[in-house]
Formats: structure tokens, sequence, C-alpha cells
């Protein structure tokens, strides 16, 4: 059973807070309608993908299914704070690793990244997925970036957090696989 690409929309707004995670939800609805009202259009118009630069088209629904569960995963840390025990409780989180203790792990580390790089509240503002690495058959990695409020004094900038995570797939689903810490 193959999920509707509106599937991942409602997962992400279901994910955030409030009004921002409903306007986030429906900026992407209008683009993937767009895409797709355009894509007929366009699809012969453009360059093909530079392989030079390791640039791939993707149609194996395992990596498909991938992006969008790593997308989902990165949306639950949007504007919530990670040091406090309703994240850390969070059955959905959970649901990423293989076991409690994987996800206490990881938990652990990202807490700590969030505090060295001096994040207010330990709550990240957004959490963007830059880039996907297909390492090989049910084995990924994924690059993404935190930016939230300085909360250092008298630092009235932002701070950010990048860190690459590794993903497996394993008994049918994707799992992420905690550093050592």
């Amino acid at each position: 059973m193959t999920a509707s690409p509106f599937a991942a929309l409602r997962g992400a707004a279901a994910a955030g807070s409030g009004t921002r995670a409903r306007a986030r939800a429906l900026r992407r609805a209008a683009l993937l309608a767009l895409a797709f009202a355009l894509g007929p259009a366009c699809a012969g118009g453009g360059p093909p993908p530079d392989v030079a630069q390791g640039a791939q088209v993707v149609a194996d629904p395992a990596i498909v299914e991938f992006q969008v569960r790593a997308q989902a995963f990165y949306d639950r840390f949007t504007n919530r704070r990670v040091n406090t025990l309703a994240t850390f409780q969070d059955g959905l989180l959970r649901g990423y690793f293989r076991s409690d203790q994987e996800f206490t792990d990881y938990y652990a580390n990202l807490a700590q990244a969030l505090v060295q790089a001096h994040f207010e509240r330990n709550e990240p503002l957004t959490a963007e997925v830059e880039e996907f690495l297909v390492d090989g058959p049910g084995r990924a990695r994924v690059r993404f970036h935190m930016v939230g409020k300085n909360g250092l004094p008298l630092r009235f900038w932002r701070t950010s957090l990048a860190q690459e995570d590794r993903w497996e797939r394993h008994e049918g689903g994707w799992r992420i696989l905690p550093g050592k810490l």
C-alpha cells in the first residue's frame, strides 16, 4: 500500500505546534500541487542531473519512504524543547530507533549538542534536512541543520547546529543508529 504525498504533509502538520506548523504544511502542499501541475509541462525541458556532481534520480520506493520518514523525524524537533520530559517520552520519536537504549543514547547526544551550541531553552526554531546520502542497500546518512535563538547573554543573533545521522533499514523500516557517546 502506497501512502499519498499528502499523508506526509498531514504528519508534518501534526508534528509541529500551532499555526506555524499549519502554515508550513500549507506552503508545502501548495508547492507540491504546483510541482504536480507543472511537472508534465516541464518534464523534458530541464537539463539532466549532473552525475559528475553526484546527483541521481531516485524512484526506488524504499528510498522515497526513507526520505519522507527522515524529514518527519527532524520536523518533530521544530519549535519544541528537546530537554523536557514530554519530548523524552514521545512515543513517535522512540519509534525511529530499534530500542529504548538507542533512543536514550541519541537523545542524550542531541540534548548535549544543543547545550554546547548555546540554544536558548534547548529549543530549535527550525530543523532542516540538508542532504540525504544513500551509502548502499539499507544504509543511508542524513545531514541536518538546526537553528535557534542564542541563549548566551547579550547575543541577539541565532545559533545553529549541523550534524549527520546514520540510518539503516531494519525489519522493514528505517531506523536511526546513534553515534558513540
